[in-house]
């Protein structure tokens, strides 16, 4: 990370600097004091936080998932105490696996804030190294894709077997077929049931409007890959488009992006959706449930290295270039989990919209 130029993080309108840290030398997160140096945090007041004055001064309550207690607590508690004293502020956390909510009092409201500004820091920075949970997505298995697919499939083995890399295992499975909107961390009910309520928001306020209420007729043809040398390809995928040419679905993805990212819901790392749906894979060929580019990190934080072994993709390109997979008619959002399978094969649903 460089001096000059930090990252920023957003939190509740107002942007903050995460300084840097060694982080490549911490060996656990229980044995980390991730909290020293970490946070360049204003102490002025900040409208975006809900301070109430009570007898004994200032309070101010944060809602987080208990699976993220421990990164505010520390080890032995040396995270919340060394809080406690430069934001001369109490702290009470609720017990390992009690859902409630972290409670900050104080007798000067700049000290609460600053503790909640810290504490939205700490809890934002250990969310995204959490894995992802579940995703948006669109289903894209009817029969008639699922059957062209197959026959891609077949045919790419038949001519293209003998090319570096190629063989069954990297295809995806037929049933799980899906074009990604966005990657979610939902680490408790009451966040998929937030989730939930944002994506009806959605619908509500722009997805109607866009769709007319009717399903959204698509056409998946041809491929293309992500990197950029099509002699060592590791993910080959389908491009999606609208039948009528129209921009709409493109449209509709990006506006919900862009909402559930202004929610916190979403890490922001893109401003579009590339749509695509995945078909090849090299990460299949040692796990067949490993799911792209979002096997970054274990429940604890740690980096995951998937070691792959990528394909020459460049008669595949040229022969199958515009191969048509079929059309579809897309009429549902899902909020997916992920390494689930419902009893149709697909990614198991815990919420969904629909368009009609």
């Amino acid at each position: 990370m460089e001096v000059l130029r930090p990252q920023l993080v957003r939190i509740g309108g107002r942007i903050y600097r995460k300084n840097p840290i060694q982080e490549q030398t911490y060996q656990h997160e229980e044995d980390e004091d991730f909290y020293q140096g970490f946070v360049e945090c204003a102490e002025e007041p900040c409208d975006a936080y809900e301070v109430v004055q009570t007898q004994q001064g200032f309070r101010c309550t944060v809602k987080a998932p208990s699976l993220l207690y421990k990164h505010i607590v520390g080890k032995r508690g040396d995270t919340r105490k060394k809080l406690e004293v430069e934001t001369k502020t109490s702290i009470s956390i609720p017990k390992p696996g009690q859902e409630g909510e972290i409670v900050i009092t104080g007798q000067h409201r700049s000290g609460v804030i600053s503790a909640r500004t810290r504490i939205d820091v700490l809890l934002l920075t250990f969310r995204r190294k959490q894995p992802f949970t579940h995703f948006l997505a669109f289903f894209l298995n009817e029969v008639e894709v699922q059957e062209r697919f197959l026959k891609f499939q077949e045919e790419v083995l038949e001519k293209c077997s003998m090319d570096h890399g190629v063989d069954s295992t990297i295809f995806q499975n037929p049933k799980k077929l899906h074009l990604t909107i966005g990657m979610l961390v939902l680490l408790s009910e009451q966040e998929i049931q937030q989730t939930c309520e944002m994506l009806q928001q959605c619908k509500e306020e722009f997805i109607d409007d866009i769709s007319g209420g009717k399903p959204l007729e698509v056409e998946m043809a041809g491929i293309e890959y992500m990197n950029d040398d099509p002699g060592m390809v590791d993910v080959l995928y389908a491009k999606v488009h609208m039948k009528d040419g129209s921009n709409r679905l493109q449209e509709l993805v990006d506006r919900v992006l862009e909402r559930f990212q202004a929610s916190g819901l979403i890490v922001k790392e893109w401003n579009s959706v590339k749509l695509h749906a995945t078909v090849m894979n090299t990460l299949f060929r040692k796990d067949p449930n490993a799911e792209g580019r979002y096997n970054l990190y274990t429940a604890d934080g740690k980096y995951i290295f998937k070691e792959r072994e990528s394909f020459d993709g460049r008669n595949i390109l040229k022969l199958f270039e515009n191969f048509y997979f079929g059309t579809l008619k897309l009429n549902s959002i899902h909020i997916s989990q992920r390494f689930t399978i419902d009893s149709f094969g697909n990614y198991a649903s815990c919420g969904q919209i629909d368009f009609s």
